[in-house]
């Protein structure tokens, strides 16, 4: 790709002081700004700068708190670990009295994350069999979730409870933000290696900087895509996308590349899914992206689908058309699932404003879990003052559903007591608790057959 040919807005929020952050809101000449970096001069829009200034502003916000954000993450994650080391607080304090308090491992196959303590199942679902047409949705979920976890939790998740292959689990250097951000891991299911990736860790500032980085990154033919989840996947500093790279660091879509051309070479019967939950759901629809414009067609016909749960929006109309010719061409099956009032697959806006958009067929699950297929999300942009009384109600249906669903499902469907609290703040903010793992998980097991019957027909 010629670099003539590149278009970019790039925001560069360390840069940007207090009087230059107001003056965002003024002056419409931006592009003059030490902390812009676009290829296309002209004025901004006052919606645009408007966008400039908030996305500027929350992650210099974000870059203020970071430490205390993590600090309060690993406290947290560590109590919560603590607690279920010693079986509950009856058992903690039992064994402080008799001095044999058990102290949890960040590193090993015990240790649940904080995404993990909202939804602690690890078992497969064993009514969803291989050759079921939601087997594949109900294990990328099912990966999805765990990918949140440390490697020992995953290679034990992997091998022991659900009996398959693990292939590996990596740590992907981010060129833009200088360490390495972006996790994934892998595994083989019979004839299907299963690619995911790994979303945004509630207590991690670089990740919520990558979602709310508003700059973006043209290429020809393709269109806009979301600058902060291309960083993610690899975009090299001097924004280049090279077909070869030779990288003392692991970069996540060169790495994965190298890794899947491999594996796929020993076996032409062997074929791929990539998912993810939220930035990784981004990063799992992204990387086919770069495969079509790197021409590499003998991976793109083994890509068997894409499965994403709770993923924003990604890029503007015209790589909406591109993604859909190409997923067409090679017949791969692109399923986003949302569920319900989810925040995060409603972000960035679709209007003339943000030009982010939505592509493909969208899977949705209502709050009951009935599935059905249809072209956009309902409230599709969130903030509605016409859906805010109906989200505030399907917010206290699910409040109160979290102690009755196990007695209508099972108790493999019970909640706990901290998703449950979470759920209490998706009184004030719904659609908050709606993005967590579990919803997804159970529309995949409660609702997928009749979603993917629909889908068939």
């Amino acid at each position: 790709m010629a670099c003539e040919k590149r278009s970019y807005m790039l925001l560069s929020p360390e840069k940007v002081g207090v009087v230059d952050l107001f003056r965002i809101l003024i002056h419409s000449d931006v592009h003059k700004r030490e902390f812009v970096d676009c290829s296309e001069k002209g004025e901004e829009s006052f919606e645009r700068r408007w966008i400039m200034f908030v996305s500027i502003l929350a992650q210099k916000l974000l870059l203020l708190v970071a430490k205390p954000m993590s600090w309060i993450g690993l406290v947290l994650e560590f109590w919560l670990n603590l607690l279920s080391s010693n079986q509950n607080l009856g058992g903690l304090l039992i064994n402080c009295f008799r001095g044999k308090v058990v102290m949890p491992d960040k590193a090993s196959g015990s240790f649940v994350s904080f995404i993990g303590n909202l939804d602690k199942r690890v078992e497969l679902d064993k009514s969803i069999s291989p050759g079921d047409s939601e087997y594949y949705a109900a294990l990328s979920m099912m990966a999805s979730k765990a990918s949140y976890e440390n490697k020992a939790y995953i290679q034990t998740t992997v091998t022991h409870h659900w009996q398959r292959e693990f292939l590996g689990f990596y740590d992907f250097w981010n060129d833009h933000q200088g360490r390495a951000t972006t996790q994934a891991f892998m595994l083989r299911d019979r004839d299907t290696i299963v690619v995911a990736f790994r979303g945004t860790e509630p207590f991690n500032a670089d990740d919520w900087c990558s979602d709310i980085d508003l700059s973006w990154y043209g290429m020809p033919r393709v269109g806009k895509i979301h600058v902060g989840f291309m960083k993610a996947l690899g975009l090299q500093k001097n924004l280049s996308w090279p077909k070869e790279l030779d990288s003392r660091r692991p970069l996540a879509y060169y790495a994965i590349r190298e890794k899947l051309r491999s594996l796929l070479g020993k076996n032409d019967k062997v074929k791929y899914v990539l998912t993810g939950h939220s930035l990784g759901g981004a990063l799992a629809i992204l990387f086919p992206a770069i495969l079509a414009m790197h021409e590499e067609t003998r991976l793109m016909e083994r890509l068997e689908g894409v499965y994403t749960f709770g993923q924003p929006r990604v890029g503007d109309d015209k790589f909406g058309e591109f993604m859909e010719r190409v997923l067409e061409e090679h017949q791969i099956n692109y399923f986003r699932f949302v569920y319900g009032n989810d925040i995060v697959p409603r972000l960035p806006y679709d209007n003339s404003t943000f030009m982010f958009k939505h592509f493909g067929r969208c899977c949705y699950f209502n709050s009951k879990y009935e599935g059905k297929i249809v072209q956009e999300e309902p409230n599709k942009n969130y903030f509605s003052p016409l859906n805010t009384i109906p989200m505030m109600m399907n917010a206290w249906y699910e409040l109160i559903r979290s102690f009755t669903i196990d007695c209508k499902n099972g108790l493999d469907y019970k909640e706990g007591l901290l998703l449950r609290t979470f759920r209490v703040i998706g009184l004030l903010i719904p659609g908050a608790p709606a993005h967590s793992p579990q919803d997804y998980v159970n529309a995949t097991r409660l609702g997928g057959s009749q979603l993917f019957q629909q889908y068939q027909q």
